[in-house]
């Protein structure tokens, strides 16, 4: 059981906890935080894949792109409502690593990612089918490295645990998509400026060699330390939980931008 404070809290949690847990959804970061993702990847594009990423986008930049594939969830187009949503995380019980996960027959963000990559390299797919997959890839990088998008599969990725941030009605998981980060009141653009000036180029080399069931791992094992033991969350988590928060928007940008480069260079001898 949880670890509760005063009585009218608990009453008030108790009679929300139902409408939430039904409504909330499983996005990953928030705008700001994908934006951050692919804003920071942006600084750190080879020349080959940013010309690749201009022919795929045109003026239409990373931070822009990383965004786009929540935004569609609200299309009524049965791709987005249906068949896209379980691209958005990995399911992976607590002692297990996703190496010893059978991905679900629809898929997962892993298996989306590759399946994207493919698309956005192919020289005989649309350029329509190409941004879209350009954009998944974008979103899907940064989906990996939130640490609630590797879900234990009890919770929904912490959409069933309730709880309250600085008084605010909400759960786990929309705390880390959101509230975290708009908490500290940065724009997107401030958030990656201050980030990128203090990535060491020993990070970006260590970083940029883990494949994404690495990043999956990574958040399995944040994941599971970062429930809280009350439903009251304020200063505190906001404190303890801030040095993860900024690893995890920097480790997606910088890996993202490596997923890129490697991607684009190994598939340009073939385009030409």
């Amino acid at each position: 059981s949880f670890q509760l404070g005063v009585c009218p809290m608990n009453r008030l949690i108790a009679s929300l906890i139902l409408a939430i847990a039904v409504v909330s959804p499983a996005h990953a970061w928030g705008k700001t935080g994908h934006r951050v993702v692919g804003a920071i990847a942006q600084t750190y594009l080879s020349q080959t894949a940013d010309s690749a990423v201009k022919d795929i986008l045109g003026p239409e930049g990373m931070a822009e792109a990383a965004d786009w594939p929540d935004h569609m969830r609200s299309s009524p187009d049965d791709f987005w409502r249906s068949e896209a949503s379980p691209y958005h995380y990995v399911t992976i019980p607590v002692g297990m690593s996703y190496a010893q996960v059978t991905p679900p027959p629809e898929g997962d963000a892993i298996t989306a990612l590759a399946r994207f990559r493919a698309i956005a390299i192919d020289p005989s797919a649309s350029l329509e089918d190409r941004q879209l997959a350009l954009r998944f890839i974008a979103h899907l990088v940064g989906d990996l490295h939130q640490p609630l998008h590797a879900g234990n599969g009890t919770d929904r990725g912490g959409n069933q645990f309730i709880c309250t941030f600085f008084e605010e009605m909400t759960n786990l998981h929309e705390v880390w998509d959101e509230l975290l980060i708009n908490y500290q009141e940065l724009s997107y653009t401030e958030w990656t400026e201050w980030l990128v000036q203090k990535i060491t180029p020993d990070q970006l080399a260590e970083w940029a060699k883990a494949r994404p069931a690495d990043w999956a791992d990574e958040s399995a094992a944040i994941r599971d330390t970062i429930y809280p033991d009350t439903q009251i969350l304020s200063w505190d988590y906001a404190y303890q939980t801030r040095p993860i928060l900024r690893q995890r928007l920097s480790q997606g940008g910088v890996r993202l931008a490596a997923y890129l480069n490697e991607m684009f260079e190994t598939a340009a001898p073939a385009a030409e």
